[in-house]
């Protein structure tokens, strides 16, 4: 199978906050802002399989600051590393003030998904070609937060066996 370049799939989205985005504090809800996560990840996941993808784990969503009403989002979602039928990718979110242009870095994000064929079961995947420096530091670290998240996974299989422990 051919290799993919990560400028190959990815993704990059923008959209207005409008008040019906807001929380009670009148700042957008991180909800929002989650769930745009989510759609730029996923658009780049099925750019880089052809294929349908389900969104297996979010490992970590970190708020940097605020996003308000009439800002305009944009986010940046590629490919760090690809296994077999997986694929993590990140997301920068960043906020720009329309009228000032100043742009706040909001949040960031890796997320993994699973390519699906048409019988809903995982699809191998192309391997990921990485080029440069960044993406090399990007695949690395990508490898070993892989690595925690298979450690965690067997942890929680055990505790399921030995039922004897919180997790």
């Amino acid at each position: 199978m051919e290799g993919k370049r990560i400028r190959e799939s990815t993704i990059i989205m923008a959209q207005l906050m409008n008040p019906e985005d807001a929380n009670i504090a009148g700042n957008v809800h991180g909800g929002v802002i989650m769930k745009l996560i989510d759609n730029a990840a996923g658009c780049a996941a099925i750019r880089h399989s052809r294929s349908n993808v389900v969104t297996a784990s979010i490992d970590r969503l970190d708020f940097h600051n605020p996003v308000f009403v009439g800002d305009l989002v944009t986010l940046k979602a590629s490919l760090n590393f690809v296994g077999k039928t997986s694929m993590e990718l990140g997301v920068r979110v960043e906020a720009e003030n329309l009228i000032t242009g100043h742009i706040r870095h909001t949040a960031s994000a890796y997320l993994t998904f699973v390519a699906l064929d048409s019988n809903g079961r995982p699809f191998p995947l192309s391997p990921l070609v990485v080029e440069t420096e960044e993406d090399k530091r990007r695949n690395q670290e990508a490898k070993e937060r892989r690595k925690t998240r298979l450690a965690e996974k067997t942890k929680e299989k055990q505790c399921q066996v030995d039922m004897n422990c919180l997790v």
